[in-house]
C-alpha cells in the first residue's frame, strides 16, 4: 500500500505570521494614527493645517513624505499628527486604538512611547497627559480582549533631547512606574544632541532602580551607541542599528567583531531594530541588505520593531513579512525575536517568563503543528491489521 508523506511548511504564509505571538518594544504613539482618526481629531480640533483631509490620500501623503528622504518631510508629518494630539479625549483615544490595532496585528505585549512635553498645547499638564494616555491604553486592552485579542501595553516617557525637560520627564516616568508606565527613553536628532547631556536623568533613573532605553546608533554612529551604554548606562539601545560599524566580514566570509560590538553582543544589550524604518533613513538600502540578517546570525540580542506603523506603512506582521523574504526565515526564527524581545521588556522577570512559556512559545508551537492537519492523511503502510 502506498504512502503519502505531508512534510512541515517551513516559509510561514502571511496568516500564520498575523497571528503568531508578537513583542514590540519601539513603538511611538504619534506616529501610529489611522490616517482617518487624524483627519477626525483634526476637524474636532479645528485643525486646519493637513495637506489632504481624504483619509486614503493622507496615508498615501504620510507614506511618501516618509520616503521623500527629506528630514524636512519626514519631520513634517509628526508635527500633523501631534497637532491633533492635544487634549485628553484625543489622547484617550489614539492610545485606545493604538492598542487595538497592534493587538488585532497578534501584539501580545508592547512597549508605546511618546513625549508628554510634546502634547501641552492645549492646557493639558504632564501628569494629565500621562493618565490620558494609560487610560487609553487600558480601554484598548479591554477592547481587544472583547475581540478575541490579548495584549498588554506598557508607556515609555520619552524626553526631546534637543530640549531640557529629560529631569522632569524621568521624575515623571518614575512616578507612574506602577501605573502603566514602564520605563524612560529620549529621543530626537541624535547628531549635536549627545546622550551625556542628559545625564542627571539618567543618573535619576539608576539611583531609582528604573529602567530606560535610549535612541543611540541610528543616524549616527558608533560613538553615539558608546555614550548611551558606557556614559548613560543604557538597559537597550533604540535602533542601534550601527553597531555593524564595528563588525569587520573578511572575504572569506569571517567575522570580526570590534571591542563595542563584542561587548554589546556579550553582555546581551536589546537591539531595538526598526527595518522599514531604517531603510527610510538611509540606515539600509534593502530588507536583504538590512544589518539585522547578520545580527541574527551572530546571536545578537536582536528585536524586530515598528518605530512608526503610520509613515512607514508598517506592522509588526509586515515586517516580519519581509524578513521572511529576504532571508528565508522560518517560524523558529520569528520565535526567537519575539524571546528576544520579551527577554528584553521593562516588567518583572517572573512576569516575562510567563509570557515567553505560557503565551509566546505555546503560540509558535501550535502554528508549527498545523502542517500536521493540512493535505491527505499520511499512512504507515500496515492495512487491514488487527488489533
Amino acid at each position: 500500500m502506498t504512502s503519502q508523506t505531508v512534510l512541515p511548511r517551513n516559509t510561514p504564509s502571511a496568516d500564520q505570521i498575523r497571528r503568531a505571538p508578537k513583542v514590540l518594544l519601539h513603538d511611538h504613539l504619534d506616529g501610529g494614527l489611522r490616517p482617518a482618526t487624524v483627519v477626525e481629531l483634526a476637524r474636532d480640533a479645528g485643525y486646519t493645517r493637513l495637506p489632504e483631509t481624504d483619509p486614503e490620500k493622507l496615508a498615501l501623503w504620510f507614506r511618501e513624505a516618509a520616503d521623500s528622504g527629506s528630514l524636512e518631510r519626514y519631520l513634517e508629518t509628526f508635527s500633523h499628527t501631534v497637532g491633533v494630539m492635544q487634549t485628553r479625549d484625543a489622547l484617550v483615544r489614539v492610545a485606545r486604538e493604538c492598542a487595538e490595532d497592534l493587538a488585532a496585528d497578534g501584539v501580545v505585549y508592547a512597549e508605546v512611547r511618546y513625549a508628554p512635553e510634546q502634547h501641552l498645547e492645549g492646557g493639558l499638564s504632564l501628569e494629565q497627559v500621562v493618565e490620558a494616555v494609560n487610560e487609553g491604553f487600558r480601554e484598548g486592552e479591554r477592547a481587544a480582549l472583547a475581540a478575541g485579542h490579548r495584549i498588554r501595553v506598557g508607556a515609555l516617557l520619552t524626553a526631546m533631547r534637543h530640549a531640557a525637560r529629560s529631569l522632569e520627564i524621568a521624575e515623571l516616568a518614575n512616578r507612574y512606574r506602577d501605573a502603566g508606565v514602564v520605563g524612560f527613553d529620549i529621543a530626537g536628532a541624535e547628531a549635536g544632541h549627545p546622550p551625556t547631556r542628559h545625564l542627571d536623568a539618567f543618573e535619576f533613573l539608576k539611583r531609582e532602580n528604573n529602567h530606560f532605553t535610549i535612541h543611540a546608533g541610528e543616524a549616527f554612529g558608533l560613538p553615539s551607541i558608546w555614550q548611551a551604554l558606557q556614559w548613560c548606562g543604557a538597559d537597550r539601545l533604540g535602533h542601534g542599528v550601527r553597531i555593524i560599524d564595528d563588525i569587520q566580514v573578511r572575504e572569506d566570509g569571517t567575522v570580526k567583531l570590534g571591542r563595542l560590538a563584542s561587548y554589546v553582543r556579550d553582555k546581551r544589550i536589546p537591539l531595538e531594530l526598526c527595518p522599514s524604518s531604517n531603510l527610510q533613513t538611509g540606515a539600509a538600502s534593502s530588507y536583504a541588505e538590512h544589518p539585522i540578517g547578520l545580527l541574527r546570525r551572530l546571536l545578537f540580542r536582536a528585536t524586530v520593531n515598528t518605530d512608526n506603523r503610520l509613515m512607514s506603512h508598517t506592522s509588526m506582521s509586515r515586517e516580519f513579512e519581509h524578513l521572511v523574504d529576504a532571508f528565508g526565515y522560518a517560524l523558529d526564527d520569528l520565535q526567537w525575536f519575539s524571546v528576544n524581545a520579551m527577554k528584553s521588556a521593562f516588567i518583572p522577570f517572573d512576569e516575562r517568563l510567563a509570557m515567553i512559556n505560557d503565551v509566546i512559545k505555546p503560540g509558535y508551537a501550535a502554528l508549527k503543528s498545523e502542517w500536521l492537519f493540512q493535505g491527505p492523511v499520511s499512512t504507515s503502510g500496515f492495512a487491514g491489521s488487527k488489533g
